[in-house]
């Protein structure tokens, strides 16, 4: 079997002289993938019909943020906030209601845009997560669609 040896570490001989050993360590976390199903609220979101999109959580509070979007690929980046991030919710609230701010778990933002020139079209979304892997938001296109997001595992 072959092992990375940076997955070990190096124990010292007990005083009595033994021979040093190698001891498994336990390989840090990579970063996460996430899936995310995006279903339209409104008639511009219609003409589109539901998107996938994906995070790419290096588990460090930032990732990456993609998706196809008519015919373009949008490519930006997800971070978490701090529950009394400026604005935050304000995507959310355009559901209706408040109950975003009901909601409890690990906030975060995300931003993507196309690099089609005068069509490019960008993407900006709220979410939380309620449980690892799992949870809930919305975005808003800047054509007028909107979607509410479902993360699920």
């Amino acid at each position: 079997m072959v092992v990375p040896i940076d997955h070990y570490r190096m124990q010292p001989p007990s005083t009595s002289g033994g021979t040093p050993v190698l001891v498994p360590q336990a390989a840090p976390p990579g970063p996460q993938t996430l899936q995310v199903r995006l279903y339209p609220v409104n008639p511009e979101a219609n003409r589109m019909g539901p998107l996938t999109a994906l995070v790419i959580d290096n588990l460090q509070g930032h990732g990456s943020f993609s998706l196809q979007y008519g015919g373009q690929t949008l490519q930006g980046e997800a971070s978490r906030v701090a529950s009394d991030y400026p604005g935050f919710g304000r995507i959310l609230g355009s559901l209706g209601g408040d109950g975003h701010a009901r909601i409890t778990g690990r906030r975060g933002i995300a931003n993507a845009a196309g690099v089609g020139g005068v069509l490019a079209v960008s993407v900006q979304c709220e979410y939380v997560l309620t449980a690892p892997g799992q949870g809930v938001g919305a975005c808003r296109m800047s054509d007028g669609a909107t979607y509410q997001m479902h993360f699920a595992p």
